[in-house]
């Protein structure tokens, strides 16, 4: 069974999966200031929000210290005789940290709403400008490339994007301020507590440099192998009916299985190392929470710090550690919304078709005189595959097109409908370069029904219409009853009104083929392209669509691309092309009376 490659997006399962990274971190970073230029104001605010809302958290604990100590000297007052807690004074220490953790928190949820909208609206242009850019690109892009991985860009890229400017702007701010705010708090109470913490951390780093680099290469293995797994699944379902046509279950379910052991092992093995970083993490902590404790008591009996203060010192080194954590979880969360948005720029970045031309002739004026002069083409230049093209079609003409798979027959239509460019020679319509056209309205002159029917999700009479939008339901209907399509749709439920599914598989073949004659009908357009319709039906269908595509093709002029040579026997011109060129051309009659190459093809589809 064949791998199918995906890129794994986010995590599989454990805190320290690698992350795919930018190929051009900095140059991304600058890219993408650039392209959120219109809401730097609002981001700059949001991380004066995020900073503010550290400070006031970070003074609370001191506070809190301030409290402790104030019930501790009165308690002990009291114990003495001396005096008594002090009450009053608790109260307002208690109300003022109060207010303290209320104004950080209101800070965190403007900061939090602001930043939730600026990043759904950052993601609501760059989808925006992924779907304009696509109507720009050329054919020759998604000919080359998977749907999924086009998709990708518009889902996954843009969402992890989302997820890592929604989150990792205001926790980087709110992390270094963390640090930095309650590296001064704990300084200012105790220099040496502070010094005795923060030795602890050379510790943390080191054994959890050795478990990230014992666990990484089994990472890798889980991200790999978890694509694999999911493209065996995928092709499993896709393929189900041939599989079980070819009692193929035993050889697919034993593919499963070694790609699902090696994925439960390195899945396995790299789960427990991640799992031993919290527990490894909570004993180096606990044994600095050990030593501040010891350090602290000694201070406090020999009258350097009260005993407030150790509790606010302990709250103080908690808060230490957590932020230099997440901010390991932040940089490979940058790390994916960088190789997120590089791939999305790099989409932005390609080469786009040219749409307009200056003084572009009037395809209102288009009548169908098609001209093919010494039409030179190769999808690449290196391979040409359509060496020498020549013909002269007439207004009205019903033109067929036919020869062997790879004659260059349905090439000839890509490049009449200018997906793609030709390399030398030209093409004219009417006396015009078809170059001189803008590229767009010159599709609005050419109507196309190819072989593989496209149906969207939708009525029937929106999937007409779609032929041309501002058409009336009078018009939707009169083009179905002259494709022959109005009698089967009314036996529909709810006719017109039916809702096609997703790939409109509660109607026939034969059914989507008459409905997409019915949208070329009510394109009305002067050309009109015919790529083998007919081939995936049976002859009875076949029949009733000759008849809707012989309405479609009076008064236009008719590209006809057929394989059963019976279809176009009333064609005004054949053209029979072999390797590129035309080999032969006239009428059907003519030809078999040359008994050249049609004579020869025709005759094979009916020796028996």
């Amino acid at each position: 069974m064949a791998d199918i490659k995906r890129r794994p997006h986010g995590r599989a399962g454990g805190k320290m999966a690698p992350v795919e990274k930018a190929k051009d971190f900095k140059g991304t970073i600058k890219t993408l200031v650039k392209y959120i230029g219109g809401f730097k104001a609002a981001i700059i605010f949001v991380m004066f929000c995020a900073a503010a809302s550290t400070i006031f958290a970070v003074i609370g604990p001191k506070v809190l210290g301030n409290a402790t100590s104030v019930l501790y000297m009165g308690l002990m007052a009291q114990i003495e005789g001396k005096g008594s807690i002090d009450m009053g004074a608790v109260g307002m220490i208690l109300l003022i940290a109060l207010l303290l953790y209320a104004v950080s928190a209101a800070f965190m949820f403007i900061q939090g709403w602001i930043m939730t909208g600026i990043t759904q609206k950052i993601c609501y242009k760059m989808r925006k400008d992924i779907s304009e850019k696509i109507n720009r690109m050329p054919l020759k892009y998604f000919e080359s490339r998977t749907y999924g991985e086009v998709l990708s860009r518009i889902t996954n890229d843009v969402d992890t994007f989302g997820m890592g400017l929604n989150q990792s702007v205001t926790q980087i701010i709110s992390s270094v301020c963390t640090v930095l705010g309650t590296l001064a708090m704990m300084l200012i109470i105790s220099p040496i507590m502070t010094l005795i913490a923060i030795s602890i951390l050379p510790v943390s780093i080191f054994l959890i440099s050795i478990i990230v680099k014992i666990s990484q290469k089994h990472f890798r293995n889980q991200q790999k192998y978890l694509g694999v797994i999911n493209g065996t699944v995928e092709e499993s379902f896709s393929g189900h009916l041939i599989i079980k046509a070819f009692n193929k279950e035993k050889e697919t379910l034993d593919d499963f299985e070694k790609t699902n052991d090696v994925l439960y092992k390195s899945a396995w093995k790299s789960q427990f190392l991640s799992g031993m970083m919290m527990p490894l993490m909570m004993f180096v902590g606990n044994l600095g929470y050990v030593a501040v404790a010891v350090s602290g008591a000694i201070l406090a009996i020999n009258g350097v710090i009260l005993i407030g203060d150790i509790q606010a010192f302990i709250q103080y080194v908690r808060n230490f550690t957590q932020p230099i954590q997440q901010m390991s979880q932040v940089i490979n969360q940058i790390q994916s919304m960088t190789a997120a948005a590089e791939r999305v720029f790099e989409f932005l970045d390609e080469e786009e078709e040219v749409q307009t031309v200056e003084n572009p002739a009037d395809v209102k004026e288009v009548k169908g005189n098609v001209v093919f002069d010494h039409v030179k083409f190769g999808y690449n230049e290196d391979k040409i595959i359509i060496k020498d093209f020549s013909a002269e079609v007439k207004q009205g003409q019903r033109i067929a097109i036919v020869g062997p798979t790879g004659a260059g027959k349905t090439t000839i239509v890509k490049l009449l409908m200018r997906f793609y460019d030709v390399n030398s020679g030209e093409i004219r319509i009417d006396g015009h370069n078809i170059k001189d056209f803008n590229r767009r309205e010159l599709r609005n002159a050419l109507a196309m029904v190819l072989q593989d029917t496209w149906l969207f999700n939708g009525t029937i009479m929106e999937n007409i219409r779609y032929g041309r939008l501002d058409a009336t339901d009078e018009e939707v209907i009169a083009a179905a009853k002259a494709a022959h399509a109005d009698r089967f749709i009314r036996t529909l439920p709810n006719g017109y009104n039916m809702e096609l599914n997703e790939e409109a598989g509660n109607v026939s073949q034969g059914q989507k083929q008459l409905l997409t004659i019915a949208r070329a009908i009510l394109a009305d357009s002067p050309i009109l392209i015919l790529d083998e319709a007919t081939s995936s039906v049976d002859t009875r269908t076949e029949s009733r669509i000759q008849r809707g595509m012989h309405n479609l093709m009076k008064g236009k002029t008719s590209f006809i691309i057929a394989h059963r040579l019976s279809t176009i026997k009333d064609a005004d011109l054949i053209l029979v092309m072999k390797d590129g060129d035309i080999v032969e051309q006239g009428s059907h009659e003519q030809l078999l009376a040359e008994n050249g190459f049609y004579a020869q093809l025709y005759n094979s589809q009916f020796e028996n």
